[in-house]
């Protein structure tokens, strides 16, 4: 029994000690960032570990602990949802993550709703009981007729109104179905609080988003393009004329001209004074990023990832030659306000070919995002005139006091860093004009009529090589554009 207590008391302590060290790293990853990832990875991981262990205990003992049992593993689901968390973020696996937040914040919804019907319930009875035991002992006097049931009688014959919520005779809680009542104000009160919650470990503080510039600089000028003449010779042919076989003789020497057009990188693809390419007021850890955004009411994720996205950046790494993340990634238009002013994205993507569903908040967010952060929108139709329709009507409750423009093929977002001859598309779902927004002189907005995403795709929706090779290229000027414009803000800020 001792032998057994004694190794009861050194797993719990044991797990103390764990568990503070997965809040320190929890703060760490949240707020902090001192703690390296391999520090990071190695708590969590062990934390994990451990809320298997307690959660197989659980299972093993729920027939004779059975609240006990339930609270061990209501617990220890934490440690696991988290790691799930980090270890997918850790990946660059945004989908998944995002997924798995989701199903996790769902779940911990759940469970704590458990335990607070729980909780209520067996409070609900201690006083019915209590209760009981008052009116059995009353001898003094005997309980009037009149005395409201929301009323409770002390010893002294004296009756009061209780006021304590989790009391079903609360006399807020009605004369008629109390009990359901107080289910009803639990029910609300304990998803507000969690409302509450999730809303303060999301986005104040530590949950912001960051986005960085990578560091360096630059020029904002056009690429050279530059043909490479190459000679080849054929095979040479020894032929004797006096053969009885007959055949049309070649050229002794076949010389195919080989015309090869290459970029030349006869600067610094960027912006400011810096070692290498990138930003003036970048970061060795900044990157470019490629974001797409999500919203309700079509297919936000239509080639999204790896085939279209990703082709992209990397295309956007090899001709700048700035440093790219490897992976795409995509956000909600609520999750747009985690980003603070001067580390938020130059810009974001979105794509569709359905229907665009935002909220008036999530309209005000976009409006802050463009405004305020001085972010950029890229659109995209991805196969349909209504989606261009309502994009255009997103764009008119966004920015209600400016109406869209066509792009001519001499504006720099065509001519730097790439010379883009011609608007390429795969398909003039909404028309052949690119169209664009300008707030003081600055595009904020660039809509793509025709598919640029489908063009990035590993087919490249069997388009001819110069249509999607000019649509990489328009690709670079636009994420490149955005980028500068975003940098020469923050100098300007800096100043």
């Amino acid at each position: 029994m001792i032998l057994s207590r004694l190794k009861t008391d050194r797993r719990l302590a044991l797990t103390t000690a764990i568990a503070v060290a997965w809040l320190v790293c929890m703060v760490d990853w949240l707020w902090v960032g001192k703690v390296p990832q391999a520090g990071l990875a190695t708590g969590f991981a062990i934390a994990a570990l451990t809320a298997v262990v307690w959660i197989r205990w659980a299972f093993r003992h729920r027939t004779e602990h059975q609240i006990l049992s339930a609270a061990v593993a209501s617990v220890a689901f934490l440690p696991v949802w988290q790691f799930a968390v980090y270890g997918l973020d850790f990946l660059d696996l945004a989908e998944a993550r995002a997924m798995s937040a989701r199903i996790g914040t769902a779940a911990a919804y759940f469970i704590g709703l458990g335990w607070v019907v729980w909780g209520l319930e067996r409070t609900a009875r201690r006083f019915d009981l209590e209760r009981l035991k008052v009116r059995a002992s009353a001898t003094l006097r005997e309980l009037s007729a009149t005395t409201p049931a929301s009323d409770q009688v002390t010893a002294d014959g004296s009756a009061h109104k209780v006021t304590n919520p989790l009391d079903p005779e609360a006399w807020y809680y009605g004369k008629k179905s109390k009990r359901l009542n107080q289910s009803v104000a639990a029910f609300l009160g304990y998803s507000l609080a969690f409302f509450v919650a999730f809303l303060i470990l999301t986005q104040v503080g530590g949950c912001e988003d960051i986005y960085e510039l990578p560091a360096g600089g630059g020029e904002q000028q056009q690429i050279a393009q530059v043909v490479k003449v190459q000679k080849v010779i054929r095979k040479k042919f020894v032929v004797n004329p006096f053969a009885s076989i007959s055949f049309n003789i070649p050229p002794i020497d076949e010389i195919k001209l080989q015309l090869t057009e290459i970029t030349k990188h006869a600067y610094t693809v960027g912006y400011g004074a810096g070692a290498g390419a990138g930003f003036a007021g970048g970061t060795k850890a900044g990157k470019v990023r490629f974001i797409r955004l999500e919203y309700l009411g079509g297919d936000w994720d239509q080639d999204f990832g790896i085939g279209a996205d990703v082709n992209m950046l990397i295309e956007y790494g090899i001709r700048t030659q700035q440093k790219v993340e490897k992976l795409t990634e995509s956000r909600t238009v609520s999750q747009l306000k985690l980003f603070p002013i001067g580390k938020s994205p130059p810009y974001v993507y979105m794509t569709g070919q359905k229907s665009i569903q935002l909220s008036k908040s999530e309209i005000k967010v976009l409006r802050e995002y463009i405004i305020d952060k001085h972010g950029m929108l890229f659109g995209d139709n991805g196969g349909s005139r209504g989606w261009h329709s309502q994009f255009l009507s997103m764009m008119q409750q966004v920015l209600p006091n400016v109406r869209p423009t066509s792009i001519p093929l001499d504006d720099v977002i065509h001519r730097i860093p790439f010379q883009i001859p011609f608007l390429p598309y795969v398909a003039p779902h909404g028309g052949k004009e690119a169209l664009g927004w300008r707030v003081d002189g600055r595009l904020v907005c660039y809509y793509h009529p025709g598919d640029i995403g489908d063009a990035w795709a590993d087919d490249h929706s069997g388009v001819s090589p110069e249509v999607w090779e000019a649509c990489y290229q328009l690709g670079t000027n636009v994420i490149f554009y955005a980028h500068t414009e975003y940098a020469k803000w923050l100098e300007a800020r800096r100043e």
